[in-house]
Formats: structure tokens, sequence, C-alpha cells
């Protein structure tokens, strides 16, 4: 009877275990309890300052696009200091500041007194614009730092803008594509030639190093759309093709960068430059995702006034009488001189139909006196000749 006694209160004892929890359990459950609480915490404390992270980097990208805005400013008056400018500013952002409960208007009036001094030591310092077209990030930005670093880099709409800004003295240099490897010429570039007197002072040769960019939060095997120039998106054709993204046409490489931080999609990703990269704030997913690795573009550095020394190049325009042999004329005297063609182009003459104007580009090894009485003979072949100006040409793969 007591071994029963015994089994019945070993299975009570079971039962207890059983049916409810004991005190080590209850704590244990608490604390994970408590753990997953803090982590969704510090997982939530993590985005906010990535979104901080974004607002800061949103401010100086604003603060560096003022400077540049002050920087043009400056072209179009004759002091650096205006103080009738600076106290209407002044009253302007305090009444601003008014909408934002966050921002005290004497804060915002010490921060703008900051922004405005630090503008008058740029215009001050007389730093030179260099234009180029497309958003920050383009290839003619990156062409253009290789140029001269000192310059500040200004966004131009089209290449029109650029020639404008140039000839109305805006800019002291604009910067524009006049070939690519894989796509020849760039035709509105070449007509802009032949309309305006700008002068070709240098010549960059770029290799173009196609990326693939998605935002940070963004996962290679969910992207299933990609933006860029059309351009672009046919030199990285096979890339694309390989991994099954579809290729969707943007008005500019830099620009497709842009549009992706800004929208923060996560299914898409912009080909575009490394430099864009580190300007929008994305991660490069593939380098160097072009078809063809000789992919480069010839980019002319135009000013005013002609550079009046050597160089290794010298580009020309020229029209022919409408007769047999006028264009073997003058490419004869070229031949006859030993002058190695590195560029011939043609283009249909707007002013007279059924007609054509030549580009001519060629290397130069004598002085550049040898070379304009070389141009003499060939002004006496022509109907039209312009010179467009020798030059230096540097390649940077």
């Amino acid at each position: 009877m007591a071994t029963i006694n015994h089994a019945l209160l070993g299975g009570d004892k079971r039962r207890t275990r059983a049916g409810r929890k004991t005190g080590s359990e209850k704590g244990k459950k608490k604390s994970d309890k408590e753990f997953r609480k803090l982590e969704d915490r510090a997982t939530k404390l993590e985005r906010v300052r990535r979104e901080i992270d974004f607002v800061d980097y949103e401010i100086l990208k604003l603060l560096n696009e003022r400077i540049e805005l002050s920087l043009q400013a400056k072209k179009l008056k004759k002091t650096t200091c205006d103080r009738a400018r600076e106290r209407q500013v002044l009253r302007r952002v305090r009444r601003y500041a008014g909408i934002f409960n966050l921002v005290q208007r004497d804060f915002v009036e010490r921060l703008y007194i900051e922004i405005m001094k630090e503008s008058r030591k740029s215009q001050e310092a007389e730093q030179g614009l260099i234009g180029f077209q497309g958003e920050h990030g383009a290839f003619g930005e990156i062409a253009a730092q290789h140029y001269d670093p000192h310059l500040a880099a200004i966004p131009c709409p089209e290449f029109a803008h650029v020639f404008e800004g140039v000839q109305k003295g805006y800019l002291d240099r604009g910067i524009v594509p006049a070939e690519n490897s894989l796509g020849g010429p760039v035709s509105p570039v070449n007509e802009l030639l032949i309309q305006t007197d700008l002068k070709v002072v240098a010549a960059i040769k770029l290799r173009i190093n196609h990326c693939l960019l998605a935002i940070p939060e963004a996962k290679y095997r969910e992207i299933k759309v990609v933006y860029s120039h059309p351009q672009a998106l046919s030199q990285c054709r096979a890339f694309l093709s390989r991994r099954h993204l579809e290729g969707r046409p943007y008005y500019d490489t830099a620009g497709a960068a842009r549009m992706l931080a800004n929208e923060g999609l996560k299914a898409a990703a912009a080909i575009a430059s490394p430099l864009c990269a580190e300007l929008y704030n994305l991660e490069i997913m593939k380098e160097d995702i072009g078809d063809n690795p000789s992919n480069f573009t010839r980019f002319f550095i135009l000013a005013r006034e002609e550079k009046k020394t050597d160089g290794n190049m010298c580009s020309i325009v020229f029209a022919t009488p409408h007769k047999a042999g006028t264009l073997f004329a003058v490419l004869e005297i070229f031949a006859r001189a030993r002058i190695n063609l590195t560029r011939i182009e043609s283009l249909p003459d707007r002013d007279d139909p059924g007609h054509y104007v030549f580009f001519l580009d060629f290397q130069i090894a004598g002085c550049r006196e040898h070379t304009l009485q070389i141009l003499d003979e060939v002004k006496r072949k022509t109907k039209m000749l312009k010179y467009l100006g020798c030059y230096r040409e540097e390649v940077f793969a």
C-alpha cells in the first residue's frame, strides 16, 4: 500500500511539472521578451541613424550646389560683397524658419551668415568654371577633373548650354564629347562646333567604366530593372542579357543614379560611373560591366580664345566644291606632308542641302607655325575652312 502511495505521489509531482511552468522557465521567457524589445529598439535606432546620415548627405550636396550657383553669380556682377543682397537673404530665411517649429530663427541666421561668408571666400578665390552636359557624376565631369582638378565643374542640361555659357563668359571652359570609340561621332556637338566660334584648347580621351549601382539596402539577386542612358544600356547589352535584367532608358547615366538614390528603389539599379556611387551614396554591385573593354570617349575642352602653344593634335572643319577629286586634293596635302589623320567625319551641310562638311583631326609633331602653313595650302583647295585649334590630347585608361 505504501508503494502505491509513493507511486501516486510521484505521479502528482510529474503532473505538476507538466501542468505549470517553473520559475526558471518564466524568467527565461521574460528575458527573451526583453531581449527582443531591445533588439527592436536597436534596429529602429539604426534605421533612424541611416536616415540622419542621408539627410546630412543631402544638406552637404545642397550646400555644394549653392556655392556652385554663387560662383556663377560672380560672373554676372562686379563685386563679391553685396550687403543689400545678404540682408535680403537673411530676412527670407528667418521667415522660412518660422514655418518649422524645431528650427530657431537665431540659429538659422547664424548659419546663413557663415554660409554666405564661405560663398564670398569661394568667389574671391577667382575659381574657374568648366561646364559639362548632364548631372554630377557624368563621365564629362570625370574628364573635366583629369583636365584641371582646380576648376569647379558646373552641370548643364544640354550641350547647347555648355557652348552658350562659354561664349557669353558665364563659364571659363566647356567640356563636350566629340566621339566614342563604339558609338561614333556625337553629331549635336559637331554641329555646334560649326555654328560657334569657340576653340578647342585640349582633349581628354577617357576610358568608360560602366558600373552597376544600387542603394545600400538592395540585394543583388533581387534586382530586376536597370536604368541608364540608351547608349550605356546598349554598351552593356551582353551583361544585362546574361543576368536577365530589363534595361530601361533614362535621359542620362548620372541622372539615373541620382533618381535611384532619391527614390530608394530596392529592386532596381543604374548603370553609371564610379563617381556616381560616391556622390549619391550608392553601392557598386558590379564594376566594368561594358561588353567591350576598348570603350573610350574623346572630349574636347572649349574656350573663347585659342591656346597659342604647341600641341600634339589639331582639328579643322572644311567644305570642298562639289566636284570630282576635290576631297582627294585636300587629303593629298596631308599625305605629302606625312601627317597622320586620326579622324575624318562627314556631316550634312544644313546651309547647303546635298553637300557635306568634313571634320578632320590630325597629329602634329612640329611647331604650330608649320601646321598653320599647311592649313594655308588646304584653304586654297576648299570653299570653307574653319580652324578649331592646335592642342594637347591626353589619354586616361
